[in-house]
């Protein structure tokens, strides 16, 4: 690993702690999946909001496997896109019912082969889940990442490859729990608070 990875890292670690925390509220693995799903052009506290009621109302894979999709619709209408949610959210329960015995799996192929479910999503239930180290490339880390030049690419893949070389196994959930948070408090996409920024020696963008 390159010293300035390394230094990058330390500083994280330091300023955010190294637990691991999961932003969005679930207590089984599928009610993680469909979070995740939601969570999609939306933020992870509106996303807690309806899953509060959701996941009282829909109580297992089953459950939503066998929801009506208009009222499954205006159940999750407050998190946006919510035609397109709904419909994959029945269609990805339906599949893991029928193809997996109502258990989500783990491998990244099997997880992407579900309605709705693209490599962030998958890498969220392997991570959070399984435990298996995965790099979650969200808007964040994509912006974030290509500041402090751990990539060039804009491609979320790309971007995802670049990093696993980059950062160390044990950093590739931490790093995007870290930098959600660097994200929405210091590095935003707008306007970042450059002058607060514990990290601006690092950043290709940064201009004293």
């Amino acid at each position: 690993m390159k010293k300035r990875t390394k230094e990058i890292l330390a500083l994280l670690d330091e300023q955010y702690g190294t637990e691991y925390v999961c932003y969005l509220n679930y207590e089984t693995p599928w009610q993680l999946l469909a979070a995740t799903m939601l969570s999609a052009q939306c933020t992870d506290a509106r996303v807690n909001i309806v899953t509060a009621d959701l996941f009282q109302k829909y109580t297992s894979v089953e459950a939503f496997a066998e929801a009506d999709l208009k009222e499954l619709e205006q159940d999750i209408k407050p998190t946006g896109f919510y035609h397109n949610k709904a419909k994959n959210i029945i269609a990805c329960m339906k599949d893991i019912r029928d193809k997996f015995d109502g258990e989500v799996p783990h491998t990244l192929e099997d997880l992407t082969s579900l309605a709705g479910v693209g490599r962030k999503t998958a890498n969220v239930i392997r991570g959070n889940i399984y435990h298996d180290p995965s790099v979650v490339v969200d808007t964040h880390v994509k912006r974030i990442s290509n500041r402090l030049g751990l990539t060039k690419n804009q491609d979320p893949e790309k971007i995802e490859m670049d990093l696993m070389k980059e950062l160390p196994k044990d950093h590739w959930i931490l790093y995007n729990i870290q930098i959600i948070t660097f994200g929405r408090t210091i590095c935003t996409a707008r306007s970042p608070k450059c002058q607060n920024c514990f990290l601006q020696k690092y950043c290709k963008e940064y201009k004293m």
